[in-house]
């Protein structure tokens, strides 16, 4: 019964469903890419595990559970726009259009981080203001303004002549990623936090400020006091012994990344698109099987593969009544010929044929489950086709007018060749033709009608399915006439 159950939770999947998930699931993984490293996502994957539970005891029927994780859910909708409005307005303000649809940031790999150390050791000994911005998963291009693409090798004295007092770009912040200085100069989006201590400059408010709109780590070295802070997450954390400088760099970088084999960043990100996948899939399942509704349609019984020298005299049922279920939106626009019950005469023979109707026999549109058939078995009478030539009366309906007798009637032709089964044709002596009313015919002529079929499963001549009848008609004579006529 799980089996079936499982089967049935999978079964009818259209094309549309398959656009519908993997869509949506694309959605949810740019939402990820976008905001991973903040803080924003914490409530969304709370908001999940909330959904989850809400749903479980939905199906256990624990109707109070269910209804406060629904409200817990609504409220937390609303936390995210009202708490995370800054973070949200500053990720839709600076990211670009490529960003938003296909990019993916790349992470720190290799990074030295002892050629880091050793510079910041030296730049804040040196009381030398420096500004070192260390991109992790969502990136920084899109939000840091100015700036020169230098791409030169990272080394100690690069940074230190970077930052040199008197150097062209040693007012902004340079960029470290992938071991490389990949921009200096740049300007970083101050913050906007005032509950800032009056010691942090506007460098830390930079530091701050660009740690506010994504997950870079940026290291900061006072130019007044020389002391080194690092800023991470919309937090400042001064460094007051340099030895823990290289173990805290370390430490918020994750370390660098293996040379061989697949990357940390490439993992976390396959592993995020199958949970969004999974994630939109039970989503998809909830909502459909949610609003799956019941309705029941006569559908006609179509007869397959019947031999040629066979033909079906009677059928117990010509229609079959199926009851059904689909989500509501596909089950009411529904229409009839979309479903149809094919059965095959393959292996019946001559006389009385008992033929079960199974799900095999219906054609359903995906998405709609078949749940009962009514009648589920049809009883079908088979006969060898045979001839038979018979003659044609014509069939002649109310009277004439008053004063007139018809006093010939011929049929052309007189008789016709019939096909149908060998049983029947022997109970069969003449074929009539459809009514031919009486009331208006007054002179004489033919008419052309067709022949009627009793039982319908007979068949006329292609050539004579219809016959012409020719009739004479006079006055009759009145008493008077017939005395005067014997004189």
């Amino acid at each position: 019964m799980p089996m079936e159950q499982l089967s049935l939770l999978f079964f009818g999947w259209r094309w549309q469903d398959m656009l519908d998930i993997v869509f949506n699931a694309y959605i949810l993984f740019r939402l990820y890419v976008l905001f991973r490293g903040t803080n924003i996502l914490r409530v969304p994957m709370a908001v999940v595990a909330m959904w989850i539970i809400g749903r479980s005891a939905n199906a256990m029927g624990l109707v109070i559970t269910n209804w406060v994780m629904q409200g817990v859910i609504t409220v937390a909708t609303f936390i995210i726009i009202i708490v995370f409005r800054n973070e949200i307005s500053g990720v839709v303000r600076t990211r670009s259009l490529r960003f938003f649809l296909w990019e993916i940031p790349k992470a720190q790999i290799d990074t030295p981080v002892r050629i880091i150390t050793d510079a910041v050791v030296e730049l804040a000994r040196s009381k030398i203001g420096a500004l070192i911005v260390m991109p992790l998963k969502t990136g920084v291009d899109s939000i840091i303004a100015d700036g020169v693409d230098i791409h030169a090798s990272l080394s100690r004295e690069m940074l230190l002549n970077l930052f040199w007092p008197g150097a062209p770009l040693h007012d902004g912040a340079a960029v470290i990623q992938r071991g490389k200085i990949t921009r200096a100069g740049t300007i970083l989006p101050l913050s906007q936090n005032r509950n800032l201590a009056s010691k942090y400059g506007t460098r830390h408010r930079a530091a701050l400020g660009l740690t506010e709109q994504s997950d870079a780590l940026v290291i900061v070295v006072s130019e007044e006091r020389g002391k080194v802070s690092l800023a991470k997450d919309s937090k400042l954390h001064e460094v007051r012994d340099s030895d823990k400088i290289e173990t805290l760099i370390k430490h918020y970088t994750g370390g660098p990344e293996p040379v061989k084999g697949m990357g940390r960043q490439t993992r976390e990100l396959l592993v995020a698109a199958m949970v969004c996948l999974l994630c939109t899939t039970g989503l998809w399942l909830s909502f459909s099987r949610g609003m799956e509704t019941l309705a029941n349609y006569d559908v006609p019984i179509e007869f397959m593969n019947p031999d040629k020298k066979m033909n079906i005299i009677d059928a117990s049922a010509s229609r079959s009544r199926l009851l059904i279920s689909g989500a509501r939106p596909l089950v009411n626009a529904l229409t009839r010929d979309q479903m149809s019950i094919k059965i095959s005469l393959d292996g019946t023979g001559v006389g009385e044929n008992k033929l079960a109707i199974t799900r095999q026999n219906v054609q359903l549109p995906p998405g709609i489950r078949l749940k009962n058939i009514e009648p589920d078995q049809v009883d079908v009478t088979l006969d060898t086709l045979a001839e038979k030539q018979v003659p044609v009366q014509a069939d002649f309906s109310g009277k004439l007018p008053d004063g007139f007798i018809m006093t010939s009637i011929r049929v052309i032709p007189e008789t016709v060749k019939i096909t149908g089964g060998g049983l029947t044709l022997d109970t069969v002596t003449t074929v009539f033709t459809e009514k031919i009313p009486l009331e208006n015919l007054t002179t004489s002529g033919f008419v052309n009608v067709a022949l009627v079929m009793n039982p319908a499963t007979l068949r006329p001549d292609e050539k004579h399915k219809k016959v012409q009848i020719r009739y004479t008609i006079s006055k009759r004579q009145s008493n008077g006439d017939a005395e005067k006529g014997g004189t």
